[in-house]
């Protein structure tokens, strides 16, 4: 069983997400916490990936066409650490 942690942010930006976002996200996050990063690629819809540049150890995986969740996997405590669900792009990192 995995652990998802949300950040602030995350938590501030799915109160202000659409309700089927935050349905999405929902189940997003039970197949995290099942299964973790593994279970993402079975379900092609999320096209989990990791990030590049800036955001390198990051993932993110897709909502819908628009929002996305980023996400950090730290293994050797077994958790996922979801630092933003944004509508655009990628996130600033800071």
């Amino acid at each position: 069983m995995w652990d998802v942690f949300l950040e602030k942010n995350a938590v501030k930006a799915l109160g202000k997400a659409p309700k089927e976002i935050q349905e999405k996200f929902e189940k997003w996050k039970d197949v995290v916490q099942l299964q973790g990063q593994k279970g993402l690629f079975e379900i092609k819809g999320f096209r989990d990936h990791a990030l590049k540049g800036e955001w390198q150890g990051a993932r993110a995986s897709r909502l819908n066409d628009q929002w996305r969740v980023f996400y950090y996997v730290v293994a050797d405590e077994i958790k996922i650490l979801v630092m933003e669900v944004t509508p655009h792009g990628h996130p600033k990192k800071g």
